[in-house]
């Protein structure tokens, strides 16, 4: 069935920046269009903010953050994000609707998510009422009462992917409000919508103006948040290309940073596995939101004696997968969230047979019909893929499995290690001792065993290496926006 409603959010009208609890427009009057990755049409018109608009929007944050929102008790903040867990499940189904139109995610799997970002939004309002110091024994010499507070680190610039953009909003957000930080977001140029929709609802839901700003624009709209002299920290997740350069335009003023970057993640089945299991968790851990997740586990490690049987469950899996629309329920694979990514997935379509990969399954454009418009990839399976191929060592993020033979233990997990990434890993095995050695030699932020890919706000989340520092999910997720400060007291 597809889904012919729109969200009121989607009215004609152009999207203006939220500053200071408003919307207006940019300074040069400059806008910019959203479009729909399923048909190619424009979806929304929105303001292109500019350096002076983030200037603005830093301000408002700055004088947020120092006026009523810093007297706001844990109790008050609590109440807040509950009030915005409250109205975002009510508004929950446009807010999905927003990213199937705009990102192209399968509607089904949008709606999916509901309950995660429930939970998250809660276990934030519970974490606003546990920040706490300790007292601590000290050795000076004069009688000294010492202790700790925990206090909010500032203003945050908070700079979020297309992929995912409603969840990461609310995973940008809902610290920001427990710490009591104020924050600037940038939501990502193709996808804007719900983040700025959900920046309207903090405000619906007590959030005084100016603690939560939304600026909409390019590159170089994060670009001047990241460089902006009163932005204490910056959090980010994307590409390690733009992770780079955020770091760099950062430096000057020495701000705290959390990245949360790009994989190239290992998935790696023993011939011990319960390949009924593996298969569609394997195939889904790659082909999910059409293989623009940043823990997809793309390289696929199968033992040599169930290889070729494996190969080809992986590719018959990938054959029976419904391409489609986003706003059809029936849909699994949507399309490619841009002509921009579509052209780097294809580059790599074209590179993997140049550099003697087997093709199996996909490999080309889906194209007739309804096809001919938008950005569309058939899931592809690559097999004998060899650890120096660009395909095995490049993060593609698009619908691409790398499928490659192993032969002993100590083999697959050097070759596993062999990447300059390090976000995730998954290994299937019904030796509990096997997989036991093999999380702990896995350098990886997140390894799962005999499931692929699963989050919660209690757990962290975050990468090694070139996957980036900092942790989303668990303690570490609230520490990250507060710092510490040491207080001694003559008694």
């Amino acid at each position: 069935m597809i889904e012919t409603r729109r969200p009121a959010f989607i009215d004609g009208k152009p999207k203006k920046l939220l500053i200071d609890g408003k919307p207006v427009d940019a300074l040069s009057g400059e806008t910019f269009q959203s479009f729909s990755p399923s048909t190619g049409e424009s979806v929304a018109e929105l303001a292109l903010a500019g350096a002076e608009d983030v200037d603005r929007a830093v301000r408002a944050a700055r004088a947020a953050f120092e006026g009523p929102w810093s007297r706001f008790k844990p109790a008050e903040r609590q109440a807040v994000l509950l009030k915005l867990a409250d109205l975002v499940d009510a508004e929950f189904d446009d807010l999905a609707l927003l990213d199937c139109i705009e990102m192209g995610r399968p509607i089904t799997a949008a709606r999916g998510l509901r309950g995660m970002l429930q939970r998250s939004l809660r276990h934030f309002a519970g974490a606003a009422t546990a920040i706490h110091g300790e007292t601590l024994s000290n050795s000076f010499p004069v009688d000294l009462l010492s202790y700790t507070l925990r206090e909010p680190v500032g203003v945050v610039g908070a700079i979020i992917p297309w992929n995912g953009p409603l969840f990461s909003a609310a995973w940008k957000v809902g610290p920001v409000l427990a710490t009591g930080c104020t924050m600037v977001l940038k939501p990502a140029e193709d996808a804007s919508l719900s983040p700025l929709r959900f920046g309207e609802l903090c405000l619906e839901a007590g959030v005084p103006p100016g603690v939560v700003n939304v600026v909409t624009g390019a590159g170089w709209t994060g670009g001047a948040l990241s460089a902006h002299p009163d932005v204490d920290k910056i959090a980010f997740t994307g590409s390690c290309e733009t992770g780079q350069r955020i770091i760099a335009a950062s430096a000057g003023t020495v701000k705290k940073v959390t990245m949360e970057l790009g994989g190239k993640s290992p998935n790696i089945i023993f011939a011990d596995a319960d390949l009924d299991l593996a298969t569609p968790a394997a195939a889904m851990g790659v082909f999910n939101n059409s293989g623009q997740v940043c823990a997809a586990g793309t390289r696929l490690f199968v033992e040599r004696p169930v290889y070729e049987e494996m190969v080809q469950r992986i590719a018959a899996f990938a054959r029976e997968l419904k391409i489609g629309p986003s706003l059809d329920s029936d849909t699994q694979i949507g399309p490619l969230v841009s002509a921009k990514q579509y052209a780097r997935v294809s580059s790599y379509l074209e590179l993997g047979p140049q550099e003697g990969a087997r093709l199996v399954t996909g490999g080309e454009r889906v194209t007739g019909g309804n096809f001919d418009k938008g950005h569309w990839v058939a899931p592809t399976v690559f097999a004998d893929v060899e650890d120096e191929m660009r395909i095995a060592r490049e993060e593609i993020f698009g619908p691409v499995s790398c499928i490659m033979p192993f032969d002993d233990f100590d083999e697959v997990i050097s070759r596993a290690n062999a990447t300059c990434f390090g976000l995730a890993g998954g290994v299937w095995t019904k030796d509990i001792g096997k997989a036991m050695a093999a999380v702990k030699r896995i350098r990886a932020g997140s390894v799962w065993v005999n499931h692929y890919f699963a989050m919660d706000p209690s757990v962290p989340f975050g990468g090694y290496k070139m996957s980036g520092f900092g942790r989303e999910g668990g303690a570490e997720h609230i520490d990250a926006y507060l710092q510490t400060k040491g207080v001694w007291i003559r008694t």
